[in-house]
């Protein structure tokens, strides 16, 4: 078990999806995503393995919950920032894990 305080070192925030590019080089089918987390985070880069359930397109503007405070990760030549998280469907493709309605860039999860 964990206590309340080792919960709180995990910064999960909301931030919004500004660009979205393939990546082309990922050992799994992957999207480079660039979310804007607001005034104090800012922004940040990411890859995600989520292209079965999102396109492109259709991930722009979305608010999505990330973790902004792991050191940043070498994926390949992509450089990830912070772990967008979601969990898997029946068919183990990932669903992102979204406020319901909109709310600050940046906000914390508490």
């Amino acid at each position: 078990m964990i206590t309340y305080e080792d919960f709180t070192k995990v910064d999960i925030r909301v931030g919004t999806v500004l660009s979205v590019e393939d990546f082309p080089n990922a050992r799994k089918p992957a999207l480079k995503l660039t979310i804007d987390f607001g005034p104090i985070i800012g922004i940040k880069r990411t890859s995600a393995q989520i292209t079965h359930l999102y396109s492109k397109e259709n991930l722009i503007g979305k608010q999505v919950l990330a973790v902004v405070n792991f050191p940043p990760k070498q994926i390949g030549t992509f450089m990830s920032e912070v772990l967008v998280i979601g969990l898997s469907n029946e068919a183990h493709a990932i669903v992102l894990v979204r406020p319901d309605e909109s709310v600050p860039n940046g906000q914390r999860l508490h």
